[in-house]
């Protein structure tokens, strides 16, 4: 019997617009693999649905004789069936609360769940991601937000003209446009009361590349972390180019005994041994690009406390926009209270006030905390990642679930992204009971 793939439409917001496979790998796994799949119908989905029949897919509004179907984003209550197999990113891990009622319904139901979030290689790495993505629309709708902040303050920029990135036809369009505003900025240059842009990164994996790739289409000119200071008092800087600072583990915290040395191994395996330095570089920074992956275990990097002593400090700090794109809600950046989405990206934190307020008008810091970056840029979004996801389907769909989770015969990877195994945590995950309770 020819395995049966379900694919679920996307309707957590009216701009996730992304699917797991595109067309023609669907096309591609029916063609070599004798698959036999199926697709709820969408009207805004990145690809139309009759590309996918014409690739064989058959168009259905009921996936339930799916035992295995697959998602990108969490799935409401109503739509599961028991006994079957879901892929898709739960968001469960760190006992998310919003998702704790699906996780509940799951395994009542006895359902299985693979988390894309958890396939990972023997070293760890993850192997399917939306990462650079999320850094691309992050660092688009950042500087749209700066535009929109300094316009609100009376001064007109060249960011004035940029769109948040869902806007764009396709990121092509969005990088020809931030290249327009960077031939204008290296020929007009800057109001000099706005000079210099300094703008820091945070983290230096997928997630910060993707958002370094955008900024880097605009002048600019690097400078090592231990230099913002000295480079910012020097005053020799132009108002031509941006300048941006990638910050390391190394350069954002310190052993808390001064007889100790930082190690990075020794970071990740005991974070409660480190304190943050972060905070130093903020009076100097214009933009805070935040990418760095967080867990409560590690120090934070922006706090409140330390907003509240900046803004007591100076009527207006150069600190304009945080775009936090990991989005740890009062994670790393204890001012991001809450997601956005496209429809309302931002918000302005005041730190004197300790109070939030939709948009860019007042006192405070600007925060971009969009939680579906990857969603505006659906397309390139759903090229990239299903690039990387069809090569595992085939050894997904012929599994045999119907015995052990030893004996399941998925590949080593994706077995490690198996939370639950017909309703039952499975070992790594056993520590999420606790969730759901």
């Amino acid at each position: 019997m020819n395995p049966l793939i379900g694919i679920r439409r996307e309707d957590k917001n009216p701009w996730e617009r992304r699917v797991p496979l595109i067309p023609t790998h669907v096309g591609e796994l029916i063609q070599s693999h004798g698959m036999e799949i199926w697709l709820q119908p969408s009207p805004i989905r990145a690809f139309p649905d009759s590309d996918f029949v014409r690739e064989g897919a058959k168009l259905v509004e009921d996936l339930s004789p799916c035992p295995l179907i697959f998602a990108v984003k969490e799935i409401p209550l109503q739509f599961f069936a028991a006994g079957r197999m879901y892929v898709f990113f739960s968001h469960t891990t760190k006992g998310q609360p919003l998702n704790m009622p699906m996780l509940k319904k799951m395994v009542e139901l006895r359902c299985s769940l693979i988390d894309y979030e958890k396939i990972v290689n023997d070293d760890g790495q993850r192997l399917l991601f939306f990462g650079k993505q999320a850094g691309q629309a992050g660092m688009i709708d950042t500087l749209w937000a700066l535009g929109q902040r300094w316009h609100q303050l009376g001064k007109r920029t060249p960011f004035s003209s940029v769109e948040q990135a869902y806007k764009y036809q396709s990121l092509v369009e969005a990088k020809e446009a931030i290249k327009k505003i960077g031939w204008r900025i290296h020929q007009d240059g800057l109001d000099p009361e706005l000079v210099p842009l300094i703008c820091g990164f945070a983290g230096y994996g997928h997630v910060s590349q993707g958002a370094q790739d955008i900024f880097g289409l605009l002048p600019f000119e690097d400078i090592p972390p231990e230099r913002v200071e000295n480079f910012y008092q020097s005053q020799e800087y132009a108002s031509n180019r941006l300048y941006k600072v990638v910050f390391k583990e190394e350069q954002m915290v310190v052993p808390i005994s001064a007889d100790q040395r930082f190690e990075l191994q020794d970071y990740y395996d005991y974070p409660q041994k480190y304190k943050s330095v972060f905070e130093t570089y903020l009076p100097f920074l214009t933009v805070l690009v935040n990418c760095i992956y967080w867990t409560p275990a590690y120090p934070r990097f922006v706090t409140k406390k330390y907003l509240k002593h900046l803004w007591e400090k100076e009527v207006s700090p150069r600190l304009k926009v945080i775009g936090d794109i990991s989005c740890d809600i009062a994670g790393s950046v204890e001012c991001t209270e809450r997601a956005t989405d496209p429809g309302q990206p931002v918000y302005i934190y005041d730190p004197l006030e300790d109070r939030i307020a939709e948009g860019v008008k007042g006192r405070g810091v600007v925060v971009m905390a969009v939680d579906n970056l990857p969603a505006e840029i659906s397309l390139e979004s759903s090229v990239a990642f299903s690039q990387a996801f069809k090569p595992l389907v085939p050894a997904i769909a012929q599994a045999d679930f119907s015995g052990d989770f030893a004996q399941c015969g998925l590949l080593k990877p994706v077995k490690r992204a198996v939370i639950l195994y017909k309703g039952e945590f499975t070992p790594d995950y056993e520590y999420m009971k606790e969730y759901i309770k």
